[in-house]
């Protein structure tokens, strides 16, 4: 059997979208409003311009720079850079695995919701129908009792439009799928935000959101916050933006391509507070309290602070349906790129055809989802879960990355002069210096300050013993599952990855960019 050719991105705007696609997620919408308003309303957009300057912008660009270079998943691109780094590939492959698990969970949530939303189903109380009626959530955190089928059948669904699209491939199957998903997302969030600021109470809703105070600049948790809200938000640091990037033509621009996802991003980010504010003013309102008062993030903002808002509102379905459908197609976009990064590194250490790599190994995702989540206690494995391979997976596997790429391999000038030589703008000293310096630096004070917090008090006052297996046990795993797959002997597979050697590497590349100079119209 040859070698596969490795797919391409048909278009520029195709990879764009697919970059965009991935970064604005279900976060964008409903954990940056509430962590600009905690850290300084208009006042936090000023650190959290910079971080996206001088943090996302960098870490995105050097992404994109391994993965065109390489032309291959995060492990084996690692690998070819340095032997020892494919430890860190497979790192983030397992913490793209374990995201998948739950993330899919909250896009079934949303699914159903989208038509409780039609008819308000949660009547006077969406609290208690969130985690009683539709939940079903065990009065105490803890493991798999029973299943919840109102959550099983939409996430079976979620999972088989996820490994259907995934299917398809590249081109027909991602791009396309995003090409049809950003505009509608746009068009559903861009009306919902319409709606909100015509609402009673809307202005002192934005007034609360950007309102600056500008004394919070003096402490370094809201510049901490807003790093932290950057390496979130735009897929960097397990593997994502590696794996997209690997599939561009060898004369795409890189740097205009980061810039252009990077702001895509931020502006959503914007507009989501604007929208989820406008809302806010109109709910604090009504009850007769201050905007802070109802000012939330994450779950509670999402399944319950907006169906309060919708049912106290003309057309609240409709706002509600529209809501809740932005949700959706957020979630599956980011879904999608997730899940991609599994495949593609299935596909690049064996050889697999696309089909059976999908379905084996998605689907092993999928089953591990869909075993563990839609049950009584999924809500609190997937709080548990999600803090930990947040705060002790991407942000660890971030820091880790950057100071193997700017310190240990020293690979910052060959990557700079890879991304210049395509690119519009070209890359200065200031790259270097911020993923040298700042970068790593701000990561590693995130890191040493969440350490803090979390010898302080227990996460969410959840037991110990829970923690431990549902929480560190999950992010120490992932690390565990990345060294074992590193210590598999990279054999060559019949019609898959051969084990380059730096000579031959660099021959392959010489040959790949001749070839490549012909035919292509990227700028």
């Amino acid at each position: 059997m040859a070698k596969q050719p490795r797919e391409q991105w048909a278009t520029r705007t195709g990879f764009l979208l697919a970059a965009i696609g991935s970064a604005v997620g279900l976060g964008n919408i409903w954990r940056f409003p509430a962590v600009a308003y905690d850290n300084g309303g208009g006042a936090f957009l000023l650190p959290y311009l910079i971080a996206l300057l001088t943090a996302g912008i960098p870490l995105l660009i050097m992404e994109y720079a391994i993965g065109r270079k390489y032309r291959t998943s995060p492990p084996a691109a690692l690998r070819q850079m340095a032997r020892p780094a494919q430890v860190l590939g497979w790192w983030q492959v397992a913490i793209s695995f374990v995201i998948a698990t739950y993330y899919a969970v909250i896009i079934a949530w949303a699914v159903r919701y989208v038509g409780f939303a039609a008819d308000q189903a949660w009547g006077d109380d969406p609290e208690g129908f969130l985690f009683g009626t539709f939940l079903k959530a065990a009065d105490e955190p803890g493991f798999v009792s029973g299943y919840v089928s109102g959550v099983l059948w939409p996430l079976i669904a979620v999972w088989v439009v996820v490994l259907g699209i995934l299917a398809f491939g590249v081109r027909r199957g991602i791009e396309t799928a995003n090409k049809i998903f950003i505009p509608l997302l746009v068009i559903f969030f861009g009306a919902l935000v319409v709606r909100s600021i015509t609402l009673d109470g809307a202005a002192e809703g934005l007034d609360a959101f950007f309102t600056p105070d500008w004394s919070e600049l003096d402490d370094g948790s809201v510049w901490v916050a807003a790093y932290g809200q950057i390496f979130f938000s735009l897929s960097i640091g397990f593997g994502i933006m590696i794996t997209y990037a690997s599939y561009l033509r060898r004369r795409s621009d890189l740097t205009g391509s980061a810039m252009v996802a990077g702001f895509a991003n931020s502006s959503f980010e914007i507009l989501a507070g604007i929208g989820v504010f406008a809302a806010l003013g109109f709910m604090a309102q009504n009850a007769g309290v201050p905007v802070g008062d109802v000012a939330t993030a994450g779950l509670g903002l999402a399944f319950v602070a907006f169906p309060t808002i919708i049912s106290e509102m003309w057309l609240g379905g409709l706002f509600g349906v529209l809501f809740f459908l932005s949700l959706v197609i957020a979630g599956l976009t980011s879904l999608i790129s997730i899940v991609q990064v599994v495949v593609s590194a299935v596909q690049d250490r064996t050889g697999m055809h696309r089909l059976p790599a999908v379905f084996i190994f998605g689907g092993a995702v999928a089953v591990a989802s869909i075993l563990l989540f839609p049950t009584n206690e999924g809500v609190y494995l997937l709080d548990a879960s999600d803090h930990f391979i947040n705060q002790y997976g991407i942000a660890l596997a971030a820091l880790v990355g950057v100071i193997a790429v700017a310190w240990l391999m020293r690979k910052l000038p060959e990557l700079q002069r890879d991304a210049d030589a395509t690119s519009a703008v070209s890359l200065g000293h200031w790259w270097r210096i911020c993923l040298g310096l700042i970068t790593p630096v701000v990561l590693g004070w995130m890191m040493v300050d969440s350490l803090r917090k979390e010898f302080e008090e227990n996460y969410e006052g959840y037991s110990t013993g829970f923690l431990l297996g549902a929480g560190w046990s999950v992010a120490i795993g992932a690390l565990v599952v990345g060294v074992l797959l590193s210590l598999i002997p990279w054999k060559t597979a019949e019609g898959g990855l051969t084990d380059l050697d730096l000579k031959t590497a660099d021959e392959a590349e010489a040959r790949r960019r001749k070839q490549d100079r012909h035919g292509e119209e990227d700028h």
